[in-house]
């Protein structure tokens, strides 16, 4: 058995927090690594709940839906650490963070193949109606026609945002045929045949289906609005699975019910519920070649599972040799192992 890492506070006594039913792998790492003060919550606590319980953690592990404000953190008086087990780090407040000196840690490539085969798949199941063939199925109606439905071969695919997720999709993309336009604030190299559109109304005009790969930034909040979605190609699809915010879904119905869009997929919404099983209301439902997902663009065992290994992996690094890269609080430190 490998020698366990020096911290310089004893591990017995560092009070771990993870809540939203983070992964039994990241516990699990954490106990064969020496720390057994380890709490594991199912769901998310409101911010009175948070401040209540964090006063003795040292580390917090959460996902997207426990909000760390300024006043969670003010009360958190022996915290060290975040551990975001998911993609973004928008639930907390990185300047408070910053402020206390607590470094904040997320996964931003762990699920980037869960997030990137479901957008293939939606693409596939809307562009042949299929959506719309099930719920006929499941009511015992048989709708059996080939109008409306297409291949993907030779179509058009518009992604806004090259990422890790964006630049994912391109190559997949491209294995069923697809030419693929892309539009970043930033330049990226393409990956592929894939090439950059001037801008967003050349992208949306040209596209058959348009997928969303952007963070929720203050630039980014109705990015698909009213007046961007009239740019877009008529008959087109839209899919978003990168964050709420990003799109303007009472602009969307509309633009459903007139026609001009013929389909979507929603993963992310502006509200969301706290937990399974809560009422969920939004402009899209009842209305034809909809998907409608609880945000679960990564809900896969895989991309679980590799969170919880990464995100463990840059707390114990932090915690036990002081490395922060990856940390989106302080700067990038890598330190060598201590030779005893």
């Amino acid at each position: 058995m490998s020698k366990q890492a020096a911290t310089s506070y004893p591990k017995d006594r560092i009070n771990i927090l993870f809540l939203e039913n983070i992964s039994d792998k990241a516990v699990q790492q954490f106990n064969r690594n020496g720390y057994v003060k380890v709490r594991k919550l199912h769901g998310a606590l409101s911010e009175e709940e948070l401040i209540r319980e964090i006063k003795d953690v040292h580390l917090l592990g959460i996902r997207s839906k426990s909000h760390i404000s300024a006043k969670v953190l003010a009360a958190a008086t022996k915290l060290q650490a975040i551990g975001c087990f998911c993609i973004g780090v928008n639930q907390v407040d990185l300047k408070a963070a910053t402020q206390a000196g607590v470094v904040v840690f997320n996964a931003p490539y762990s699920n980037t193949r869960s997030v990137a085969e479901l957008v293939i798949g939606a693409s596939i199941m809307l562009i042949r109606r299929i959506i719309d063939k099930n719920n006929a199925a499941h009511k015992g109606i048989w709708m059996k026609e080939a109008k409306g439905s297409y291949e993907l071969r030779g179509k058009t695919l518009g992604l806004i945002g090259y990422g890790n997720i964006g630049s994912q999709v391109s190559v997949l993309a491209e294995g069923m045929g697809m030419k693929v336009l892309f539009y970043d604030t930033e330049t990226k190299l393409p990956l592929g045949n894939a090439s950059a559109a001037k801008n967003l109304k050349d992208l949306v005009s040209q596209a058959d289906i348009v997928s969303l790969h952007v963070p929720e930034t203050a630039q980014t909040k109705n990015l698909i609005n009213k007046s961007l979605l009239k740019s877009f190609k008529k008959g087109s699809i839209l899919i978003n699975y990168a964050r709420g915010e990003v799109v303007d879904l009472k602009a969307l119905a509309t633009a459903m019910q007139e026609g001009h869009i013929s389909g979507a997929a929603i993963d992310v919404y502006p509200w969301e519920p706290e937990k399974n099983g809560d009422s969920f209301e939004t402009p899209l439902q009842g209305l034809p070649n909809v998907i409608l997902t609880p945000h679960i663009g990564g809900s896969t065992e895989e991309a679980q599972e590799n969170i919880g290994e990464d995100v463990s992996v840059k707390l114990f690094q932090y915690l036990e040799r002081g490395i922060t890269n990856g940390s989106h609080t302080v700067p990038a430190i890598g330190l060598p192992p201590v030779e005893n």
